[in-house]
């Protein structure tokens, strides 16, 4: 009786410090990631706002951005490996441990992001956090021999660094990790590395005296059942134009890989294309990440197709071999959106284009809890029940579309649709097609 009693009570205490030893584990390398890719995103975020006011000092610097493209199409081609693929590879190797994420990934996209933003191409940032996020991990995966299941992870935790620290969204940054990779399937077992990697990137990054952009939401209706129907309608435009953005990029970039093949041609080609764009259009307003009329749009007038040709802007650099981010840009379109909308739909102008921001985000990252959280976070709760039949509605109707082509999607979207379950989004349309 004595031994059985000790057994048990040796067998409890070896789980306990199994559990304390895990947890621990979890906490520092989180917190190590944290560290490293808040400082990193700290010099990303200055290095572009520096960059940025160069190019807007210095008009003529946009005429370089073919040669922009071919300097970044060089890079990658005899340099990148496999790291063209972004944040994709990211996804791919948190879904398949055996790939490997080459360590230059991380300094590449560094260098693709400055040159992308000095000379004017419509992006943002977070993508350039995220693949650092995703080396950072990598190099550590290596070093530490981290168990493949356990790899996931940190990748996992890697991505929640990269996000909150480069938006100031430490709770959105958090569920970005965990929930990006794999639609309507969450991995819990990653919550405290993704929290602390995110919570201690954006403190790091904080310290480092790196301000996010703001922006108010001065007015919210009151819930009645003719308002809420608004919102539902309105939540499915978001989604269809989540739609066309996502499309309009994986389109261009097969087309590029088809016809032009060579990387630097597809980068010449997509920057006389933007080059041309800025004339027909005749303004500048679309280069870079656009953020006077981003703030505008909250509080003002913006042209009546400021969305769409945002939209295209940014399909059009990212299609064709530019780096940086694609949030930024769709905060963008979902706010400019929402503000043309506003009138029409007798709405607040703040309170629609924070909707369209959270709206077109979330069907283009198909991450309704992230956007949701994220708009909270944003807007201090304000408007809490609208952002939430926003993000939900969204990420119904973007189907199986979606900025990821590695994500893949699991119930309950899948259900409604009545498509393959845990699918990645490039295989379900292979088969479509097939």
């Amino acid at each position: 009786m004595n031994f059985i009693s000790k057994f048990i009570t040796t067998t409890k205490i070896n789980k306990y410090r199994t559990f304390i030893f895990t947890l621990s584990k979890w906490i520092l390398w989180g917190a190590i990631i944290g560290i490293v890719v808040g400082t990193t995103s700290a010099l990303l975020i200055g290095v572009n706002d520096y960059v940025t006011e160069v190019r807007q000092e210095n008009s003529w610097l946009v005429f370089l951005l073919p040669l922009g493209g071919v300097i970044i199409g060089y890079l990658y081609k005899y340099h990148g490996k496999n790291s063209r693929k972004g944040v994709n590879l990211i996804l791919d190797k948190i879904h398949q441990p055996k790939i490997n994420i080459p360590l230059i990934m991380g300094p590449l996209v560094f260098v693709a992001t400055f040159i992308t933003h000095l000379l004017g191409g419509s992006t943002g940032r977070e993508g350039a956090a995220l693949q650092m996020g995703g080396t950072i991990t990598e190099f550590m995966n290596r070093n530490l021999k981290v168990r493949k299941e356990e790899q996931k992870i940190l990748l996992m935790a890697g991505i929640s660094g990269g996000f909150g620290s480069a938006f100031g969204l430490p709770l959105a940054g958090t569920l970005f990790g965990m929930e990006v990779a794999s639609a309507g399937k969450m991995k819990y077992e990653a919550l405290i590395p993704c929290f602390i990697s995110s919570f201690i990137g954006n403190f790091v990054t904080m310290a480092w005296g790196i301000e996010h952009e703001e922006v108010i939401i001065d007015l919210v209706p009151s819930i009645t059942t003719f308002t809420v129907i608004k919102v539902i309608l309105l939540a499915i435009v978001f989604g269809i134009i989540s739609i066309c953005y996502s499309e309009l990029k994986h389109h261009i970039r097969k087309f590029s890989m088809k016809y032009l093949k060579n990387p630097m041609i597809i980068g010449l080609v997509g920057g006389i294309t933007i080059l041309a764009l800025v004339y027909i259009v005749g303004t500048k307003d679309y280069l870079g990440r656009s953020l006077p009329m981003f703030e505008e749009a909250f509080i003002g007038t913006v042209p009546p197709f400021a969305f769409l040709a945002k939209l295209v802007f940014t399909a059009i650099t990212m299609g064709t071999g530019f780096r940086g981010g694609e949030v930024i840009p769709i905060f963008f379109i979902g706010a400019t959106l929402g503000n043309v909308l506003a009138p029409i739909v007798n709405l607040p102008t703040s309170f629609l284009a924070g909707l369209g921001l959270a709206g077109v985000l979330c069907g283009a990252i198909n991450a309704p809890i992230t956007s949701f959280i994220l708009a909270v976070e944003m807007f201090h709760g304000k408007g809490i029940e609208f952002f939430f039949i926003v993000c939900i509605v969204s990420y119904i109707f973007s189907w199986h579309h979606g900025i990821y082509s590695s994500q893949k999607l699991y119930e309950p979207k899948t259900k409604l649709f009545n498509l393959p379950n845990g699918e990645s989004i490039s295989h379900i349309k292979l088969k479509k097609r097939v």
